[in-house]
């Protein structure tokens, strides 16, 4: 629902009011016994970082010139910016870009203020890509070609840019706003009240009813059985049933096998099977909780008895001489003994542990499942006749996954290690291994860790046929060892037993075909300093521009074949895809490295293809189960796009097929910096150019990026830069940040205006699926339930 002008209105002025009292309060207890602040204390007290913009405020709002800020000085500029017009809120800006006061922007000021723009959001470019926005954004603005830009030119420039002129009308607030001032919320109704969450939660909501429902007539039937034994008891034999139940169908949640197969059932439609993870961890608190009421019931219980028994109460809880129990009186010893460890795996198993690199913990202390069923046959009778059938099934999922990860010799055969610590592992393929778009395996490594195994995403496509890709990042210890490892000089890692190994496979590697047809297109990317990258010129052929240095992470390296000869897609082939780093020595090598694979294991983005309108929502890492589905959706539609044998034209027709009913795909990506986007940057240039020309139902992929250190548009200091960066971009059909052809937007999305766009293309029924961290998936989920789009999140 929309406020109204006067709602608006409102809103602004109590917001306003709100951020003056803030600075007034800021200023008294900053400011020294003079009632005056200097430019340290002005920083501090407005919570920036050393920035030119700061000094610049600060300038301006010195009226009198005394390198000092009085309380008047500094109301009276912010009155200004509050109750001024649209011009005046112009001058200010203006005034900001004249750094020298001669009342007009020369190009040296302009290029000082977006440098310092760039230093803000945290954006690196090389300094022939700075001249390149400055004169970009100079040439629009200098409508007279005079060499100066006037604030009236300056005021036209702003115009042209109506997403710049409106946040120059909303509140001051927004121009320099402190972190702690929050907005005032609107009240909604409880999300979990409204009538979308219940229809988009359907099944789970459905599963949890019938899991309470049976819980309850468990608990109830026992008790009854046990009237007779007072009240402690008849507590203590419920619970002992319900966890009977749940130590059973904890394992039967996590049968990953038994659940790939049941997604290509008609019980998806019926079973939350996405959500076992969820499920699996609903009933682990379960346990818990059970476990601690039937302990503390039994202890009561044991008083009781203790005042009418020759046994002391320390005797029934840590001694088999009562004889409670059915094998030699050990009931209470190994119950003492399941509280503490299901306890521990209850802790270790807590986010805060296995988000915080410390996944062995958790991983180690999730072994002991082992001790639990052990200890269960020996302190409750009837446990084995609930266990006896999922057990059965659960040693047979895991002897079949020893059978097949041991079978075949499965070799790291390339590793390249890319910028944020991110591991890209090239495992050739064995023939027997299918799999589909976005599953994932375990993955066990001797040489890192003899007996841990990991999951991660497969990162290539099914149509890849000779290799696995999997990109791991450095999160815990596992990971870091795995980057550490293959950072080593290549002299410590291969043996020379292998470097005919590693020969034979650098020359295979090196004839291989790309996935994509090759073009005579040149990419420029732009990257991180940190990394010592500059601006790259690529051409789509392989070779480099010429006199462009050879100093990219990571990028395409594809053959180019002969024009009277088919490709590979046209001959209904699937050739490989790989990257090839510029820098070989370092960061990019060829091994033999023994590993071990087990799966693949279903995900719900097996569901992607019987879409119709799918978005891809990734986050950092998050991108790898998306860059396999990518791959595989653009293979199958290279399939139905047609290209004119006399010109280089292209269409796409519209055919709707079982293999993929997709009309319509959105790709997000959200970074956190400039350098993340180097992971996929060259595969994602690779499905832009791959799409036809023109197409009956507009484009297919759309690619939306967001990087989310850089200033938003609703920022001062972002203005100019965001400005110029469009420019550029337009007419360089290029954006300066990644080298796509999708401009990266600065900032956070929106989610109510992105999906708000998404409906209203009706493309059919939207399933979003996301990956990435669960703080963000509430929130996407959220809105999904408001548009009733179906909400699909990758789940280990």
């Amino acid at each position: 629902m929309c406020c109204s002008p006067a709602e608006l209105l409102i809103m602004s002025l109590d917001e306003d009011a709100r951020w003056l009292e803030w600075v007034t309060r800021q200023f008294e207890s900053i400011a020294g016994d003079n009632k005056e602040i200097d430019l340290d204390e002005f920083k501090t007290a407005l919570k920036v970082k050393e920035s030119f913009f700061a000094e610049r405020f600060f300038a301006l709002f010195d009226s009198d010139g005394s390198s000092s800020i009085s309380l008047d000085e500094l109301l009276k500029a912010l009155d200004l910016l509050i109750h001024g017009s649209e011009t005046d809120k112009l001058k200010f800006l203006f005034q900001v870009y004249d750094v020298d006061g001669s009342g007009s922007i020369d190009p040296d000021e302009l290029r000082t203020v977006l440098k310092s723009c760039l230093r803000e959001s945290a954006i690196s470019l090389p300094e022939e890509k700075l001249d390149d926005l400055t004169l970009a954004l100079f040439e629009s603005a200098d409508k007279d070609n005079s060499g100066a830009i006037t604030f009236e030119e300056l005021k036209a420039e702003l115009e042209t840019f109506p997403e710049v002129m409106e946040n120059l009308t909303i509140s001051a607030a927004n121009w320099l706003k402190p972190p702690d001032v929050e907005e005032k919320k609107r009240r909604h109704t409880p999300r979990y009240l409204t009538r979308a969450y219940w229809q988009n939660n359907s099944r789970k909501l459905f599963f949890l009813c019938v899991y309470a429902g049976l819980s309850l007539t468990l608990f109830v039937g026992a008790m009854l059985q046990h009237s007779q034994g007072g009240a402690w008891l008849m507590v203590a034999k419920g619970c002992g049933q319900c966890l009977n139940f749940n130590c059973t169908f904890v394992m039967v949640l996590m049968l990953r096998r038994c659940l790939t197969w049941l997604r290509t059932t008609w019980l998806l439609r019926v079973l939350p099977l996405d959500q076992n993870i969820l499920l699996h961890q609903i009933v682990g608190y379960s346990i818990l909780c059970y476990t601690l009421v039937h302990t503390t019931a039994h202890i009561f219980n044991f008083v009781h008895l203790s005042q009418s028994s020759g046994f002391s109460l320390w005797e029934y809880l840590l001694t088999t001489r009562p004889g409670v129990g059915w094998v030699k009186g050990t009931a209470s010893v190994t119950g003492v003994v399941l509280q503490v460890v299901i306890c521990l795996m209850v802790l270790c198993s807590s986010t805060f542990v296995r988000r915080s690199g410390h996944f062995e913990v958790f991983y180690l202390s999730h072994l002991s499942y082992v001790w639990v069923w052990s200890l269960l046959m020996v302190h409750c009778a009837n446990f084995w006749k609930w266990f006896v059938v999922p057990g059965l099934v659960f040693v047979l999922e895991k002897i079949v996954g020893i059978a097949v990860s041991r079978m075949g010799g499965l070799y790291i055969v390339e590793v390249i290690l890319l910028p944020s610590k991110v591991t890209h592992l090239v495992i050739k393929r064995p023939q027997f291994f299918h799999f589909k778009p976005g599953d994932y395996v375990y993955v066990n490594i001797p040489v890192i860790a003899k007996y841990e195994w990991h999951p991660f995403t497969i990162s290539s496509a099914p149509e890849q046929s000779d290799a696995l890709w999997l990109h791991i990042r450095s999160m815990g210890q596992w990971t870091n060892r795995l980057y550490e490892y293959f950072r080593r000089p290549e002299s410590e890692t291969l043996s020379p037993k292998r470097l005919a190994t590693s020969l034979r496979n650098r020359r295979q590697l090196r004839a291989q075909d790309d996935l994509f047809s090759s073009t005579d297109w040149n990419q420029a990317v732009a990257s991180n300093e940190d990394e010592a990258i500059e601006l790259t010129m690529y051409r789509q052929n392989g070779s480099r521009a010429a006199g462009a240095p050879v100093s990219l992470s990571v990028a395409q390296g594809p053959t180019e074949s002969l024009p009277d000869e088919l490709g590979p897609a046209e001959r209904g082939e699937a050739p490989p895809l790989r990257e090839i780093s510029a820098k070989f020595g370092e960061n990019h090598r060829f091994c033999n490295i023994k590993c071990y694979v087990d799966g693949p294991y279903g995900t719900p983005t097996r569901q992607i293809f019987a879409s119709e309108h799918a978005v891809l929502i990734g986050a950092g890492i998050g991108i790898t189960p998306f860059a396999s589905i990518l791959q595989s959706i653009m293979y199958r539609y290279r399939r139905r796009k047609q290209n004119c044998p006399n010109c280089n034209y292209s269409w796409c027709e519209n055919i709707k097929d079982s293999d993929m009913k997709l009309r319509k795909v959105d790709f997000i990506w959200i970074n956190r910096d400039q350098k993340s986007f180097e992971w996929f940057v060259s595969l994602l240039t690779k499905l832009e150019m791959d799409q036809a020309d023109e197409e009956p139902e507009g484009r297919f992929l759309e690619m939306h990026m967001y990087m989310t250190s850089a200033l938003s548009k609703n920022d001062m200091k972002a203005i100019g830069l965001q400005m110029a960066l469009d420019l550029l971009a337009k007419k360089e059909k290029r954006d300066s940040i990644t080298g796509l052809r999708t401009r990266t937007q600065p900032g956070r999305p929106e989610w109510g205006k992105v999906f708000q766009k998404v409906s209203e293309e009706n493309k059919g029924k939207v399933h979003v699926f996301y990956c990435g961290s669960p703080a963000l998936a509430k929130l996407i989920k959220a809105q999904c339930e408001h548009f009733g789009f179906n909400f699909y999140k990758e789940n280990f």
